[in-house]
């Protein structure tokens, strides 16, 4: 019996920018920059509203103004545009405005090298929000991620009122290749509730999961204030007074109080491993592969893949903990995900397995493993 397939031609750009249309995205404002041109080109032709911005300012301030009268915008940019999208992003974190920010890797610093990859933001999003609070965060590890992920952050943003990151990079996104489009799972479009009871209506009350009731500045009922500075539960701009800073660390909280809710991540478990190798986004590929050809050599090891990057969930420390050897591979020269998870002083049974300008390979993964083995 020939087995049902439906095989198309496409990137990763594109099935990004369709999941988040068909999750409830309604608007793309954007300014083009190298290696993110792709999304925006499908954004133009795919999502309800597009908006061409003159720059990565103005996309940010854009994107919080339609926020705000309940529409769902998303952007993509990489890091140059990030850089200036980052105290408008603190402005849409204050005033807990959903949307989707696509953060498209290429190597740095600065203008860097714009036709080459890397995993080198990661850092820079961990302390994007002034004070260091929480910013979720999530990880493109695989073509089915670019439709799974693009919708758990869209769905995400709604569900915490908050801006959310979606990190990936050059090959992930302009990379051609053939795909069984069977093997994406149908989306559900997300929907953005309103308030709608008794007067007055509290702009910043949180609910059980710290989340205030939203009501879109187009409202005729209800008096709406979107407050970037810090305010008490009623929007009021404050000092810092009890209500307003329990207020400000209830942004902070609000992530973590529901982390279960948006925590992914890939565990292979392979009985009697005392090796694990962890990784996210481009080079989970490359590990996938190493993890393979070392079980084909009698090699017992367990592979992690991290696609909720931010904050980090209490589970990934769980599994890590169980293993003698732990081996983090990441495109990027400091380890900023191992740096992240353990500090400036790496442990001793945590080895970091890095590099720059380049893909990393899987035999380079093989080789660091098998080496320590000896």
């Amino acid at each position: 019996m020939t087995e049902n397939i439906q095989t198309i031609f496409t990137d990763g750009s594109k099935l990004i920018a369709e999941a988040l249309a068909r999750s409830g995205a309604d608007i793309f404002i954007g300014y083009p920059i190298t290696p993110a041109n792709l999304i925006y080109q499908y954004a133009l032709n795919r999502f309800d509203s597009f908006l061409a911005a003159p720059d990565e300012i103005t996309t940010l301030q854009w994107m919080c103004g339609f926020s705000g009268s309940g529409y769902l915008p998303v952007t993509a940019t990489s890091f140059p545009g990030f850089a200036l999208m980052l105290e408008s992003i603190n402005m849409a974190y204050m005033m807990e405005l959903p949307m989707v920010i696509i953060l498209v890797q290429r190597l740095g610093p600065a203008t860097g090298t714009a036709t080459c990859g890397a995993q080198g933001d990661l850092a820079l999003i961990n302390g994007a929000i002034s004070g260091g609070y929480a910013i979720p965060t999530f990880s493109i590890s695989s073509t089915l991620d670019c439709w799974d992920m693009a919708e758990k952050a869209l769905k995400t943003a709604v569900m915490l009122r908050s801006p959310v990151i979606l990190l990936t990079s050059k090959e992930e996104v302009m990379t051609l290749l053939s795909f069984d489009k069977l093997a994406l799972k149908k989306i559900e479009k997300v929907e953005r509730k309103q308030y709608s009871g008794a007067h007055p209506y509290i702009n910043y009350q949180p609910d059980e999961k710290l989340v205030p009731a939203f009501v879109s500045l187009e409202s005729n009922d209800y008096q709406v204030r979107l407050t970037a500075s810090t305010h008490n539960k009623a929007g009021i701009l404050q000092n810092k007074t009890a209500e307003a800073l329990d207020n400000t660390k209830r942004l902070h909280n609000k992530a973590l109080r529901n982390i279960d809710l948006y925590t992914c991540f890939e565990y292979d478990h392979q009985d009697g491993a005392e090796v694990i190798l962890v990784s996210y986004g481009i080079s989970a590929r490359a590990s996938r592969e190493a993890v393979i050809r070392l079980r084909d050599t009698g090699q017992k090891i367990s592979l992690l893949i991290v696609k909720t990057l931010l904050p980090v969930s209490e589970e990934i420390y769980n599994i890590i903990e169980k293993f003698k050897r732990v081996y983090i591979a990441e495109e990027n020269l400091t380890g900023q995900y191992r740096q992240i998870l353990f500090g400036s002083k790496t442990p001793s049974h945590i080895t970091g397995i890095n590099k720059i300008g380049k893909m990393i390979r899987p035999k380079e993964i093989m080789e660091e493993i098998l080496h320590d083995g000896k």
